[in-house]
């Protein structure tokens, strides 16, 4: 198989892990409406970040009081599933008309030694002005990624690498509770849906 033909197989794996992963972290929650992603309300883990923005200053969930926070971890030189997510997110944030001034959307970068302030910076506002880059040593990387029960590695590629990390975008309601999972094959009027309900 050609190198680039495994790197692609192998994001389609993780990709589809991710989703599997997501329904096991999960519990059912008879009698409310369904959502598009996954409800992870009550979840014990995943319930705050801190890290540094491009500007150098540490961020935590308490700054986006009152917002719908969306929070992906992932890299920038990352191929496909990482500009899909964003890209889709914009669209979404689009869709929500007036109600996308309350969401905000955090990139955690899981490649902080390529991933430089300026670097997260250009490629998070590509996507959107408001997007934010966060990014932390190798060992707060490791250690929130952890928390959220997400995966990432480093591959080696050549003289290079590249990294396989969990597709999937968690998201905090304005009250900062982590309330929902949004898989990585969702569309973008299925991510506003699920938004315009926390944002109610």
């Amino acid at each position: 198989m050609h190198l680039n033909d495994l790197h692609l197989h192998r994001r389609r794996l993780l990709v589809a892990g991710s989703a599997a992963l997501a329904s096991l972290l999960t519990a059912c929650q008879p009698g409310t409406p369904a959502w598009h992603g996954i409800d992870i309300s009550g979840a014990d883990y995943g319930r705050d970040f801190s890290l540094k923005d491009p500007d150098g200053r540490t961020r935590t969930l308490a700054d986006f009081k009152g917002q719908a926070v969306l929070l992906f971890f992932g890299f920038t030189q990352c191929p496909d599933v990482c500009p899909t997510a964003l890209a889709r997110a914009a669209q979404a944030k689009a869709l929500l008309g007036a109600q996308g001034g309350r969401l905000q959307v955090v990139f955690v970068t899981v490649d902080p030694e390529r991933d430089t302030p300026d670097v997260l910076k250009a490629y998070t506002t590509a996507f959107d002005e408001s997007f934010l880059g966060l990014y932390g040593s190798p060992e707060e990387t490791a250690a929130l990624a952890r928390d959220f029960k997400a995966y990432y590695k480093k591959v080696p590629t050549g003289a290079s690498y590249t990294m396989d990390h969990t597709a999937l975008s968690y998201v905090y309601d304005p009250a900062g509770k982590l309330r929902v999972v949004l898989k990585h094959d969702q569309t973008a009027e299925q991510y506003a849906q699920d938004l315009r309900r926390l944002l109610a």
